[in-house]
């Protein structure tokens, strides 16, 4: 997929790429398995100067003629709103590049020091793990994420941190099955579902992410078995993406499936009356499966000290609950509202497991759902 710019500047503060450096840079494939979009297409620093003043008690600051270059894997209009606020409060004049997470990855690695990004904006901490595996990231050091953002949503060097959450979930159709059939995403490797399930591709980091929770919590002879009885009560090929998977529940091709939360709820703005349930699964054990989209500074940024003060905003209450109104996911930041939509869907229990291991198992994960035949 071509990157798409959108540019909401014209300054810019870092040469032009070689026609060399761009061609090789397109030409790297990067992280196949993990790349990911938000099945649509899916930023802030200046350096601290003596004429920023405090905007706001979040810490938001005036930067006039400053810009900022974001790397993003996050839909754009999902995205863009936090981001002009942000411009508004600021002068901080902001550079949204998207694309898929692996190509990013790629260019920034073909870049190096020699990048126009500042910030690579992304989903899943597997993805960020991976990053900063990669050395495309800097550590910095912030209190103000630090009271903002639980320590498990965080990288304990200080290499990126989640900004929302989302749930990785189970979902039903409430013709042909009750909520006291459903417990955990285990129990739908049981023959009861056989021929009832729907599931999205493996290739996407969310599922390699929630197979990586499971060997944390079941251990992998266990967490296999599961796999394979997914594969074995499949009712059809699976899906490219979660809209898909749950629209497929809708149309009676299948009963049950897992999708993160969000996609459910942008289904329910376009469809109020869309006919399939959540449940949030393992509440009576682990929790329910949360993941993070989230940031980092990047390791050749020339404006890290204004980077980390969006970053730190994106983190504030203003911020935090824009993400829960407009982009259906959980604020990161504990006791921000929610929106009236995610309200409805009922408290749940959620999986106390540090993300990080979402990265570290990644590898383990891939190679065990390819072993059971989970495509």
């Amino acid at each position: 997929m071509p990157l798409n710019t959108i540019r909401t500047s014209l300054v810019t503060t870092k040469p032009v790429l070689s026609a060399a450096i761009f061609g090789l840079m397109l030409g790297m494939v990067g992280c196949s398995n993990s790349s990911t979009t938000e099945d649509s297409a899916e930023t802030e620093t200046t350096a601290a100067g003596s004429e920023q003043q405090v905007a706001n008690e979040d810490g938001a600051t005036s930067a006039d003629g400053q810009t900022i270059t974001i790397y993003s894997s996050r839909n754009e209009q999902l995205i863009k709103p936090l981001l002009d606020r942000y411009t508004e409060q600021t002068g901080v004049k902001i550079e949204l590049v998207t694309d898929k997470t692996g190509p990013l990855m790629a260019r920034l690695q073909a870049e190096g020091q020699n990048t126009p990004a500042d910030m690579l904006l992304t989903v899943d901490a597997g993805n960020l793990w991976q990053a900063a595996q990669q050395g495309l990231l800097q550590p910095v050091a912030s209190s103000v994420l630090e009271a903002n953002v639980p320590a498990k949503y965080r990288d304990p060097k200080g290499q990126w941190t989640g900004l929302s959450l989302r749930a990785r979930t189970i979902f039903y159709d409430p013709s042909k099955v009750i909520a006291d059939q459903l417990s955990t995403y285990a129990d739908l490797a049981d023959p009861k579902w056989k021929g009832k399930l729907c599931l999205r591709t493996s290739k996407k980091v969310y599922n390699q992410s929630l197979v990586a929770s499971m060997i944390e919590h079941l251990g992998e002879e266990k967490t296999e078995a599961v796999i394979r009885g997914w594969v074995d009560n499949l009712a059809t090929d699976v899906f490219s993406d979660d809209t898909a998977m749950l629209e497929a529940i809708a149309a009676g091709q299948c009963e049950v499936g897992i999708a993160n939360s969000y996609y459910y709820g942008r289904l329910l703005d376009e469809k109020p009356n869309f006919p399939v349930k959540i449940f949030w699964a393992n509440q009576g054990t682990t929790g329910t499966h949360v993941n993070v989209s989230g940031a980092g500074v990047v390791t050749g940024s020339d404006n890290p000290d204004g980077t980390l003060k969006l970053i730190e905003w994106l983190s504030s209450d203003e911020a935090q609950g824009l993400y829960a109104s407009s982009d259906k996911e959980f604020p990161v930041k504990e006791g921000v509202d929610e929106s009236e939509m995610l309200r409805s869907w009922g408290e749940f229990k959620k999986d106390d497991i540090n993300v990080q291991k979402f990265g570290e198992l990644q590898t383990q994960a891939i190679q065990m759902m390819d072993k059971a035949g989970y495509k």
